[in-house]
């Protein structure tokens, strides 16, 4: 049919082009084709019936028209010529069977295998035109399921509810794809044009088998560095609710090739509920799935909301059992004093927890109500002007995040109850109701006895960790020497823990007099009195009861999980940092890294000249030049000119790195946290996909459509 196109449009020109060329290069008016040749059932354009020939030429008429006279004309040949033609595309043609035989003889020949044989290699079978077609049309496809996770365009954006019934309305991946038609890509125009009107261009189920394709393929591209590198941690942040499920996110930390900590996320987990489950899943995925070898994991860390933190602790131990390499550890990006306050299994303690954050959101939210808190704290504050402007620079700061947290909180919660406390009361339009509701329920929320005796307690008990957790945030330097200083801080744990009567003592008459200054009444929990009705002789005071209920496990928790935390070996590897050139100056070069990194001497190159290399590592910046400065940090020394010739020490550097409680030193290689919290805070709950996130946290690394295709031609054939 290609070929009468041709010949009537007397195009000799194209005569030699295939029907594919003339169908991807050419087109032809629609008005060179008699009506009852045209089909008029589709909306976008002009579709011809099987059959249909161009047959409606005018020859003529360019040569009465004065304004054609620089339009291409249409040459008549003659029939010699006409012959001449034909046998020369027939002579072309034998040529082409003679050289594309000779070729195919020549491939069979390679391809037959040498005696003792190996395997035949597979001959390249070119595509046909309809394979060639749904290739171009799937690579479409993903092309704009990428583009809406990089962008971050949920696919679907209404509910089916919010439409009369009967209204067809198309989700957002079909409105890119009909944008993508009108725009001129033939192939998906000519796919749709074979579909019914009212049809999805491409089902849900196609959708989420491509969207798990472009994750997967994505997620490759940074475990092939992280299978590069060998050594790795694992790191999860705080169950996030994606779509109505909860889900964990996971986080990969590696040196990669330019000798740089990255810290990247990988990807989400399905949250069980049962730990021991979610311990044989979390496994399962990570070594199945993504196809890590954890014989090379060397941390984990677990920064989990409270209420989740005893399930991650067993996921922790199992994995410790069967890889006791797999350190664990605290994470470099929360505080040791929120880590702890988090882990606390007392409800009241959760709860409190949950009303601080839900303070900092609602006042965080509103720069107005911002102002208003500011101009509060300066009228309490007329005495000490250097502490309200101090407590205002705080207030504008991610405060539920420092290791002073519940100290900010006592000193700021008298001015926050009266700012919410005057909003609430606010009979002007000044405030929304959103605002003026949420700021009579947490001022109720603040005024309540039990939540001050707990931010009092927490103040003080935690007030022992703070500065020992400051420093495991600090300089290397500071890391090294806080991991000698562990033995200190329990011991003062464990002598408030001899003596919690007099302490909790001091700590409720603190709690009283804060309560009695912001007028709430010094009481039991509610639920507590409630239980007590109709026994007799219940002789419980409010200091007894918080001192059973918050104070004895709170301190004994803190205690336990600190020990758990920095273990034997966590403490061996913080010690191994005095291989880093500033630390051994400040301890004279008289350090001993040989016995503390015996843990990990299989993960060595040389293990046996490891002593030997030491020393002359300690030699070489000992009697460095006046001039030289010594590195301060892990980064600077892998960034050595010369660290390769130190292959045991720069193996030990690499694997010290990765642990989770080292802070990634340049903030460009902890992006992927940043990205993620990010996406979590712009996405609406109900259009979140686990897929799409890792499109959008992700976006900088490479894809490879062809290979996206290819998968998926392969797996859903």
């Amino acid at each position: 049919r290609c070929q009468r196109w041709v010949e009537n449009c007397r195009r000799a020109d194209l005569e030699d082009k295939t029907p594919d060329q003339l169908n991807k290069h050419y087109r032809l008016c629609a008005k060179h084709f008699e009506t009852s040749m045209i089909c008029r059932s589709s909306p976008y354009r002009t579709v011809l019936r099987d059959n249909a020939v161009p047959t409606i030429f005018d020859l003529t008429s360019h040569l009465n028209n004065p304004h054609s006279r620089h339009r291409k004309r249409i040459k008549e040949l003659s029939e010699d010529e006409i012959r001449t033609l034909k046998q020369q595309k027939i002579d072309e043609a034998f040529e082409r069977e003679q050289a594309t035989q000779e070729l195919n003889e020549n491939n069979e020949q390679k391809t037959v295998t040498e005696e003792g044989g190996g395997e035949r290699e597979e001959e390249a079978v070119p595509l046909t035109l309809e394979e060639r077609e749904n290739k171009d049309y799937l690579k479409s496809l993903f092309e704009i399921l990428i583009l809406m996770g990089k962008q971050n365009i949920p696919l679907d954006n209404h509910n089916v509810d919010e439409f009369p019934e009967g209204v067809f309305t198309s989700d957002n991946f079909q409105a890119l794809l009909e944008y993508r038609i009108n725009a001129g890509d033939e192939i998906l125009r000519k796919r749709f044009e074979m579909t019914a009107v009212n049809l999805e261009y491409c089902s849900k189920t196609q959708q989420k088998q491509m969207l798990e394709i472009c994750e997967s393929c994505i997620r490759e591209e940074t475990l092939k560095e992280v299978r590069d590198s060998h050594f790795f941690s694992i790191v999860t942040d705080e169950v996030v609710d994606i779509a109505g499920e909860e889900h964990l996110p996971v986080l990969v930390r590696f040196v990669d090739d330019s000798h740089n900590l990255r810290e990247e996320f990988i990807g989400f987990l399905p949250y069980e509920a049962d730990p021991e489950i979610l311990a044989v899943k979390f496994h399962k995925t990570i070594t199945e799935k993504w196809g890590l070898n954890m014989e090379y994991c060397r941390g984990q860390a677990y920064l989990v909301s409270s209420g989740f933190a005893s399930k991650m602790k067993v996921v922790a131990t199992r994995l410790l059992e069967k890889y006791p390499q797999a350190v664990y550890t605290l994470c470099s990006s929360c505080a040791l004093n929120i880590w702890l306050a988090k882990s606390i299994p007392v409800v009241g303690v959760s709860i409190a927890l949950g009303t601080i954050e839900e303070v900092y959101c609602l006042f965080n939210q509103s720069p107005q109500l911002m102002v208003e808190l500011d101009n509060v704290i300066s009228q309490l504050f007329q005495d000490n002007e250097d502490k309200g402007n101090e407590l205002k620079k705080i207030c504008r700061s991610q405060w539920t995040g420092r290791h002073d947290t519940f100290e900010v909180l006592v000193d700021l919660l008298h001015a926050l109850v009266l700012c919410l406390d005057g909003v609430s009361s606010d009979t002007s339009v000044r405030w929304s109701s959103f605002i003026v509701g949420r700021a009579f329920v947490l001022s109720n929320a603040l005024t309540d006895f039990d939540f001050i005796v707990t931010i009092v307690i927490l103040k003080n008990v935690l007030t022992f960790t703070r500065a020992f957790g400051k420093n495991l945030q600090g300089q290397t330097s500071d890391v090294f020497f806080a991991a000698s200083s562990l033995t200190a801080v329990l011991h003062s744990l464990n002598e408030v823990m001899e003596n919690i009567e007099v302490y909790h003592e001091f700590w409720f008459e603190e709690a009283t007099n804060l309560a009695t200054k912001l007028d709430v009444q010094i009481k039991l929990p509610g639920k507590f009195r409630r239980a007590q009705q109709g026994i007799s002789n219940s002789e419980i005071t409010s200091e007894n009861y918080y001192r059973e209920i918050l104070s004895v496990p709170t301190v004994e928790h803190i205690i336990q999980e600190l020990k758990d935390i920095f273990s034997e070996q966590h403490l061996k590897a913080l010690k191994c940092l005095s291989l880093v050139p500033s630390v051994m100056g400040q301890l004279k070069f008289n350090t001993s890294e040989e016995h503390h990194a015996d843990m990990y001497k299989n993960d060595l190159p040389n293990p046996d000249t490891l002593s030997a290399e030491l020393h002359c590592w300690r030699i070489k910046w000992k009697h460095r030049g006046k001039d030289i400065e010594l590195p301060a940090t892990i980064y600077e020394a892998l960034h050595l000119p010369d660290i390769k010739f130190f292959p045991n020490v720069y193996a030990l550097l690499k694997v010290l790195s990765i642990l989770p409680v080292m802070k990634v030193e340049k903030e460009k290689y902890e992006i992927g946290r940043k990205r993620l919290k990010a996406y979590l805070k712009n996405t609406l709950t109900q259009q979140r996909s686990s897929n799409l996130a890792l499109l959008n946290i992700n976006l900088d690394i490479k894809h490879d459509l062809d290979l996206m295709v290819d998968t998926y031609i392969k797996l859903y054939p």
